[in-house]
């Protein structure tokens, strides 16, 4: 999934799970749907971020 859609997702997520909070009677589903869009946002950007270990491991075998 392209980083830019990951962003309109969690903005579009944020903006809903705002909105849903925000009216006196609060929808619950709407919220839950707000928050399931943002964490997907979240989760595909932070997949593509490479772990820490992963780098140290490869240093480790650079310095040998």
């Amino acid at each position: 999934m392209p980083r830019t859609l990951s962003y309109i997702l969690i903005l579009i997520g944020g903006i809903i799970a705002i909105y849903a909070q925000a009216q006196e009677e609060q929808n619950q589903y709407i919220l839950i749907g707000g928050i399931v869009i943002l964490m997907v946002g979240i989760y595909n950007i932070s997949r593509n971020i490479p772990s820490k270990n992963d780098q140290d491991d490869t240093d480790n075998e650079n310095l040998e």
